[in-house]
Order: structure tokens, then C-alpha cells, then sequence
């Protein structure tokens, strides 16, 4: 061996354990508190929230929605969208699942290859399970059965506006009519049955909401306390928030390569993070979302700014456009009331804007939010646009829950739109509608 290689290999090692004690040293002791207590999700509550759901708001839903009956055909591989929540998710032969209400009240009733009719049947979610033997149709078996009890109106998976209510496919459909006969003059989009249904959510699904929203809004303040100005980049905020997400159990809101997006420069609608240097001056905004239990989703923004040399507090306009934008927000909480249409809850924060000089914004003042970022049931958008939008003409519900934003919009010196949306979650309540968690009420402010 060289005899100035071992000496130099020893310095080396004592510099990296200085180097690495000191860094031990100095994080802080909320970051090592954070990484070590991962979260323990326990079991997973889907199964009887499921089944409650089931036997609690789909008989409202049915009548909201004038039907007698509800058929939905599960199949492996390519299966019908509503499938898990109806607890279809694990057909291998072609099932039929039918819900209805008659003299006696409400009914699920499922038609089910033999093979896994018992496993069904073990679920405890329907009344009954009809087992069919292999050489017996399901479907055929559920038409006679419609035939029998003679229903005026059958809702089946076949929609233009609804994607979780189109999943009955066009050979599906041709099988069906040709079992029902005259009664295929019956079959009606389900279209506002699931509506009705999903829009929905229950205290306890709401519950979870709020955890999940606790930890999106959480994680965000954390990722802003590792930027470094001049160095840190949109990408590395988002690399933070995936640790986070990957050491405590839980998925994407929404598109992996887009959540979170992380933005510090111009308005780049829903995208990636890139890897632009964050800079004293830059107003930053992440929109992240999380889904826990495999099922439930939030959508929270939270937004920062980055103060230059001599600062220590965000300039004057840069407060004014976070105050508009937050106005704009609660404005949107306090139309939230059932009766209330999407479209008015737009019109609430849209005339705040105008008095605050905002630029127009594009985007919908909220949507729905609970299985998926963009979940079925009002649409809160429209009273700007050329044309409002069927979603946005549906009035408001207790139980429905949101996710919306307070905006204000202006132009950097080179032209471009920088947009505050101060996105929260909330759900409506029998007399208004109240946040899932305490709303941020001050820009997160990043020392240069």
C-alpha cells in the first residue's frame, strides 16, 4: 500500500464522522421526531363503511333518483368502476348485483358464479347471494328475477356525463336486452343514482377525511422548512413530500408524476415539479394530495414566500394578493349551504376578485372531493364561463364534501400569470358548511 494512502484514508474517516455527528447534531429534533414515529393505520375501515353506505344511503339514492331498481354486472379484468364499492371487486365469472326497493323496504340481491358465491356470501354485504351453477348465466337469472317483481324503471351502468356510472359494456348491454325482452325499454342511465350515492359521504368516512387533510397540510409546512434558497428546487420539495408518503403508508391523491406539484415560478396549471431553483422573491405554491386506506383522498395547497435580503415580512403586494385570495376562500365557505348551487358558490368569491384587481382565473372555484381528487357531485365553477357546466347547476348537500380554492391572480414583471389558490377542504353541514381542518391563515414565510 502507498505509505501516504493510509493517512490520507484516516483523515478522511474522521472528517466524515465529524461531518456526520455534527449534521446528527443539527437537525432538529422535530424532523428526527417526525421520520421516527411513521403512522400505524390500523384496520382498514372500508369493508363496514361499505356495507353501511350500502344499506343506509343507497335506498335514499334510489328513490332521489325515481328508480325501482339498480342492476350492476361485474366481470374480471375489466370491470365495471363501481365495482368496490359494491363489493364486485373480486369477480372472476360474470356476476349480477341488483338493488331495489318494494313493499318490504329495501334489498340487495346478487346473482353469483358457484365458484364464488360462498366467498361473497362470507362478506356479510348483501341480503342474499344466488348461487349460479357454471353452465347458468347470472345475467340471465338477475333479467328473470327483474321480469318477476315487473320494475317500471332499471338503472343500469350506461352514462354520457358520469364516468362511474358507464361501465356496462356495448356486448353486456346487447346480452341484457336480449334476456329482458320488452323490459329492455325499461333500462335507464344510472346516471343520477350514483350521483346521488357517491356525492355523498358518511360522518365517519368524513372523519377519515380529515385525518388524511391533517397530514397533506402537515407534511407541506415540513417540506417548507427544508428549503434552501439559491439551492432547493421544485423537485426536491416533492421528493420530500414521496419520503413522506412512502415511510407513512399512504398513495397519490391523484397522477403520481403530478402530485405534488410544487411551483415557485409562473402558473403551470396541474404538472410535475421541475427542478427551477427556489429563489428569495418566490412566491411558492404545492398542491398535494394523499390517499389513505387504499380509498379515501385529499387535495390541500398551501403556499409560501421566500424573503429577500432585509426582509422580514413578505412585501406589500405579495400581502395583499395572499389577503384577496384568503378572502376569497372563506367567501366560498359561507355560500357553501345545502339548497346552494355550485355555480353560486363560484359567483361568491368571483366579485371579491374583481374588487381585489385579480387577473381572471380559469379554473372552477372547487369540486368534490373523497374516493378521488375530482370526485363525483357539484361542480363549483361556471359564473364567469361562457357556458355553466350540468355539475355546476346541482345544489348542495350535507354529507358532500370539497375541496376549493380562494384565488388571486397577477402578472410578473416578464408577463406570465402567478395564481394564490388557497386550497382547503370542507364539508356541508344540515345549516352551512365547516372546514375539515384549521385553514391556513398566514403565508409560510422562508428566510434568504
Amino acid at each position: 500500500m502507498n505509505k501516504f494512502l493510509l493517512p490520507a484514508l484516516l483523515l478522511l474517516t474522521i472528517l466524515f464522522s465529524c461531518n456526520y455527528q455534527k449534521a446528527q447534531e443539527t437537525m432538529s429534533s422535530k424532523t428526527r421526531e417526525n421520520t421516527a414515529n411513521t403512522i400505524s393505520w390500523g384496520k382498514n375501515p372500508w369493508p363496514e363503511i361499505r356495507k353501511q353506505r350500502i344499506n343506509e344511503l343507497l335506498p335514499g339514492a334510489l328513490k332521489a333518483a325515481e328508480l325501482d331498481c339498480w342492476l350492476v354486472i361485474c366481470r374480471e379484468n375489466n370491470n365495471d368502476p363501481i365495482a368496490h364499492h359494491i363489493g364486485g371487486e373480486n369477480a372472476g365469472g360474470t356476476a349480477a348485483f341488483l338493488f331495489y326497493n318494494d313493499e318490504n323496504g329495501f334489498h340487495s340481491l346478487v346473482f353469483s358464479p358457484s365458484g364464488e358465491s360462498k366467498a361473497l356470501d362470507d362478506l356479510n354485504i348483501h341480503d342474499s347471494v344466488a348461487s349460479v351453477e357454471r353452465n347458468e348465466s347470472a345475467m340471465k337469472q338477475a333479467a328473470t328475477f327483474i321480469k318477476e317483481k315487473d320494475f317500471k324503471t332499471i338503472a343500469v351502468n350506461s352514462s354520457k356525463t358520469n364516468s362511474m356510472a358507464d361501465g356496462l359494456s356495448y356486448t353486456q348491454r346487447q346480452e341484457l336486452e336480449a334476456y329482458l325482452g320488452d323490459h329492455a325499454k325499461r333500462l335507464t342511465p344510472s346516471t343520477e343514482l350514483v350521483y346521488e350515492w357517491l356525492a355523498i359521504k358518511l360522518p365517519e368516512e368524513v372523519e377519515i377525511l380529515k385525518k388524511a387533510a391533517a397530514l397533506t397540510a402537515e407534511w407541506q409546512v415540513e417540506a417548507y422548512q427544508q428549503v434552501v434558497p439559491g439551492e432547493s428546487t421544485d423537485a426536491d420539495i416533492a421528493r420530500f413530500l414521496k419520503k413522506k408518503m412512502a415511510e407513512n403508508g399512504v398513495t397519490d391523491g391523484w397522477a403520481a408524476d403530478q402530485n405534488p406539484n410544487v411551483n415557485s415560478g409562473p402558473d403551470r396549471g396541474h404538472s410535475h415539479a421541475t427542478e427551477k431553483v427556489i429563489m428569495p422573491g418566490d412566491v411558492i405554491q404545492i398542491d398535494f394530495g394523499i390517499k389513505v386506506y387504499d380509498r379515501w383522498v385529499s387535495d390541500i395547497q398551501r403556499f409560501a414566500y421566500v424573503l429577500k435580503d432585509g426582509e422580514k415580512e413578505a412585501p406589500k403586494n405579495i400581502k395583499h394578493y395572499w389577503e384577496s385570495a384568503k378572502a376569497g376562500n372563506r367567501a366560498a365557505l359561507a355560500a357553501m349551504k345545502p339548497g346552494t348551487k355550485g355555480v353560486e358558490v363560484d359567483r361568491a368569491q368571483r366579485v371579491l376578485m374583481n374588487e381585489a384587481g385579480s387577473e381572471y382565473v380559469m379554473w372552477s372555484t372547487g369540486h368534490p372531493v373523497g374516493y378521488v381528487a375530482h370526485d363525483v357531485g357539484p361542480n363549483l365553477g361556471g359564473s364567469q364561463a361562457s357556458h355553466v357546466r350540468p355539475a355546476a347547476e346541482k345544489e348542495l348537500k350535507p354529507g358532500m364534501t370539497f375541496a376549493f380554492d380562494g384565488f388571486h391572480a397577477w402578472k410578473l414583471p416578464d408577463g406570465n400569470l402567478k395564481t394564490i389558490s388557497v386550497e382547503e377542504m370542507a364539508v356541508v353541514t344540515q345549516d352551512g358548511a365547516e372546514y375539515l381542518i384549521e385553514p391556513q391563515e398566514e403565508l409560510i414565510l422562508i428566510k434568504g
